[in-house]
């Protein structure tokens, strides 16, 4: 079994043509197909984004009784199906339902012309699924069949190349069967983990990886001994397990995070003193301090290079997801000070709010 990488994201949201909407007017996402009760969707609206090599699916209810309907009345707008490319669906649905995944759907083709996608769904996380992809024949198609593409949609802007990893929330006491499940059923390894204590909260996180190294999961769970904290708060507002944030790769984030600031999307703020102490902590810097600084955008390393991040202030209700912009430097992993770093953001941000 092969896991070649993230074949695409789909939400469950409210509202897809709204949400789309944002994607594609603040973070330069593309609309390039969709599909519905026309298409053979029943009782759902599709659509398909794209930026790079990231695809996200939106998919809104719209019928009480659809996945997607009861899903968002549970969690609110979110991350339900985490989709995972393989070179061949069948044989990877059959090793890891053997190895204790459950079985959602079975595998099915979906096909037109020289194009053919093979599908089959397993669970993972909470609420969430993975769907196993495979693909045959010329690139452009999606799901033969079920979302019509648009051959004239308009080329996105390359700000966003991958999604570099995502970040779940699980409940206290699950972190280590997590890691497990994705260990001994998917064949991740283990790359890293770390405790975080910050203002009296606690947290633990592993993170695991697939072999081929396209799929990285940052795992959380609180430390229920600690005061109580933003992961108990994820998990109180999307009542239990799910993604905290989706982290996109660029190659230019101090372009990408000026450009997206300037369309209106809000950022985490970081506190002057950072940048102070950052030749100490860190060294020679690659990127130039002061328009790090004006942008807040963090740093960090590890035994291979350098990597630059900065998160989204949550765009929902709930405040539950949210995203992250990341370039890498030679950094393969996550540095001592990542996790952490993501932690005292989200802090100020809440802080921020109650002010308020």
């Amino acid at each position: 079994m092969n896991i070649s990488g993230i074949d695409h994201v789909e939400f469950y949201v409210g509202d897809a043509r709204q949400t789309a909407f944002y994607l594609c007017t603040a973070f330069g996402f593309r609309i390039c197909g969709q599909g519905g009760p026309e298409t053979g969707l029943h009782g759902q609206r599709s659509l398909l984004l794209r930026q790079g090599d990231i695809r996200v699916l939106l998919t809104s209810g719209l019928v009480p009784e659809h996945p997607a309907t009861e899903y968002v009345g549970r969690h609110g707008d979110g991350v339900a199906i985490i989709a995972f490319g393989t070179d061949d669906t069948r044989a990877a649905y059959s090793s890891l339902t053997a190895k204790g995944a459950a079985a959602i759907e079975e595998p099915s083709a979906h096909a037109t012309g020289e194009t053919k996608v093979v599908t089959a769904v397993v669970s993972g996380f909470g609420d969430v699924r993975h769907r196993l992809v495979e693909r045959h024949g010329p690139a452009g198609e999606f799901l033969p069949g079920l979302i019509r593409m648009d051959p004239d949609s308009e080329e996105d802007e390359g700000l966003l190349k991958i999604i570099d990893h995502a970040a779940i929330c699980v409940p206290a006491g699950e972190l280590a069967a997590t890691a497990r499940y994705y260990e001994e059923v998917f064949g991740f390894s283990e790359i890293f983990e770390e405790y975080i204590s910050v203002g009296g909260q606690g947290m633990d996180s592993k993170v695991v990886q697939s072999p081929s190294k396209g799929v990285t999961f940052t795992l959380i769970e609180p430390d229920t001994t600690r005061r109580r904290g933003q992961i108990d708060d994820f998990l109180q507002w999307h009542a239990g397990a799910g993604v905290q944030h989706l982290a996109f790769l660029t190659t230019d984030i101090v372009n990408t995070v000026a450009t997206l600031s300037n369309r209106g999307v809000k950022f985490i703020a970081t506190p002057n003193s950072y940048y102070d102490a950052l030749p100490s902590r860190l060294g020679d810097v690659d990127l130039p301090i002061a328009e790090l600084q004006k942008l807040g955008i963090l740093v960090d390393r590890d035994h291979w290079g350098q990597m630059y991040q900065i998160f989204t202030q949550s765009m929902h209700i709930r405040r539950t997801l949210f995203l992250e912009v990341i370039e890498r430097h030679g950094a393969l992993t996550f540095g001592s000070g990542n996790i952490k770093a993501l932690y005292e953001a989200k802090e100020r941000e809440l802080s921020a709010t109650a002010a308020n």
